[in-house]
């Protein structure tokens, strides 16, 4: 499954439309690279990727080195079976919609056939409507309507994030934890019985009236759920408590002889 993902995540193109600031296309390297993308093309770039994109990338410079450059959109896109165009604002044309999570399930899918591409504009104004035409749908990543300015390596960003998301999904793919050598629970109540003990002897507690606290302890404890590592450190620190550790035990030896 994961070579299958690796394959369909290649045939994802990001086609990036006009690009003014060479440093924004490092940027969208890097976006891709850190999500598993590889494929990066670029329509008639204002700079072709130079310092600052290479500085911008951040590592991603084999992105930057393989990118096509074209003239036109329609070299850009050729062999595609699905293009997706990135709307920063809602058009008064009736376009198919999508939001991202539904973009990069569906550029996914495709991908499994053959070549696809997300297709993002300028910095300035995004894409024509003309470009918008060549689209079988829009994604609209919907911002705060206040405040609805994205970068167009930050908008990269979230899409590509969602790919890699909707990728894992489909292979199966999630994060795990190392499993945890949790304490016992005999070692658990050995715990409780010192942690009342020095409760009581460092006069914290009643003896007489601590139920409520030990319950109350207990719940805590059992909530954070130590392991036995953890539970030998804290009863190493109610041995201290109880004056059973002392400073002195830090001591050098050869600190001693120099006094």
């Amino acid at each position: 499954m994961i070579d299958q993902m690796t394959e369909s995540l290649a045939r994802i193109r990001f086609v990036l439309v006009e690009t003014t600031h060479s440093g924004n296309i490092g940027a969208v390297a890097r976006a891709m690279k850190t999500m598993g993308l590889s494929r990066l093309e670029l329509v008639a770039p204002r700079q072709r990727p130079d310092a600052e994109a290479l500085a911008r990338a951040s590592g991603a410079d084999d992105l930057l080195a393989r990118a096509g450059i074209h003239e036109n959109l329609t070299d850009a896109l050729a062999g595609c079976r699905l293009v997706v165009g990135a709307s920063a604002r809602l058009r008064s044309i009736e376009w198919p919609l999508l939001e991202p999570p539904e973009c990069a399930e569906r550029l996914l899918a495709e991908a499994g056939e053959g070549e696809v591409a997300l297709m993002l504009g300028r910095e300035s104004s995004g894409l024509t409507n003309d470009e918008l035409a060549r689209c079988h749908f829009l994604v609209h990543i919907p911002t705060n309507p206040d405040f609805s300015s994205l970068n167009v390596a930050a908008a990269a960003q979230v899409l590509a994030y969602e790919i890699r998301r909707a990728a894992r999904a489909v292979a199966g793919e999630r994060l795990t934890e190392t499993p945890r050598d949790l304490a016992t629970a005999e070692a658990m109540e050995g715990f409780y019985a010192h942690l009342t003990e020095t409760l009581v002897r460092i006069g914290f507690s009643d003896p007489e009236q601590s139920r409520t606290l030990t319950r109350r302890l207990r719940r805590l404890f059992n909530r954070a759920q130590p392991d036995r590592v953890e539970l030998n450190i804290l009863r190493g620190i109610l041995s201290a408590a109880q004056g059973r550790k002392t400073p002195e035990r830090f001591v050098r030896s050869d600190t001693l002889e120099q006094d």
